[in-house]
C-alpha cells in the first residue's frame, strides 16, 4: 500500500511511465540499455524553481522523447506536505542518495551519473525550457 502511494505521489509530481524511484532499478535498467541515469533531487510540493523545472522541462514532450531514447530517468523527491508523504523506506532511499550526491542540500539539482554511480555532471534549474536543457544534455554526455 505504501508502495502505490509513492508511484502515486511520484505520478502526480511527474510522469510515473518515465520516472523510475528506486536507484538500483536505474543501474540495472542503465547498464542493459547503455543509458546515464538523470537524478532529479526535487521538493515538488514546496521548491518553486523545482516546480518550474518539472513544468518546463521535465513535462515537455521534445524533453520526454529525448529522456525516452537517451536517459534514465529517477525522482527522488522531498515533499514536505503531509498529504504528500512518501512512505518511510522511500524517504530513507532518497535521504540516502541525497547524503552521497546532493550533499549541500540544493533543489532542484539534476545529477547525471553512469549506470555505476559515477557523476557526469551536476545541474539545477536553467532557463530556456526544454531545448536549452536538452542542449545542455548534450553537451555534457
Amino acid at each position: 500500500m505504501a508502495l502505490l502511494m509513492a508511484v502515486a505521489i511520484s505520478a502526480s509530481a511527474q510522469d510515473s511511465q518515465l520516472w523510475l524511484n528506486n536507484v538500483e532499478d536505474a543501474k540495472t535498467l542503465a547498464k542493459e540499455k547503455g543509458k546515464p541515469i538523470l537524478m532529479s533531487f526535487a521538493g515538488s510540493d514546496w521548491c518553486r524553481p523545482c516546480i518550474m523545472l518539472t513544468k518546463e522541462v521535465f513535462e515537455d514532450e521534445k524533453f520526454k522523447a529525448y529522456a525516452q531514447e537517451n536517459l534514465v530517468l529517477l525522482l527522488l523527491d522531498f515533499p514536505r506536505l503531509k498529504k504528500n508523504k512518501l512512505s518511510d523506506e522511500q524517504t530513507q532511499h532518497n535521504e540516502k542518495l541525497a547524503a552521497q550526491y546532493n550533499t549541500t542540500g540544493e533543489f532542484p539539482l539534476v545529477v547525471l551519473i553512469n549506470g555505476d554511480g559515477k557523476v557526469i555532471a551536476k545541474t539545477g534549474y536553467q532557463k530556456g525550457g526544454a531545448d536549452n536543457f536538452i542542449q545542455y544534455l548534450e553537451s555534457v554526455l
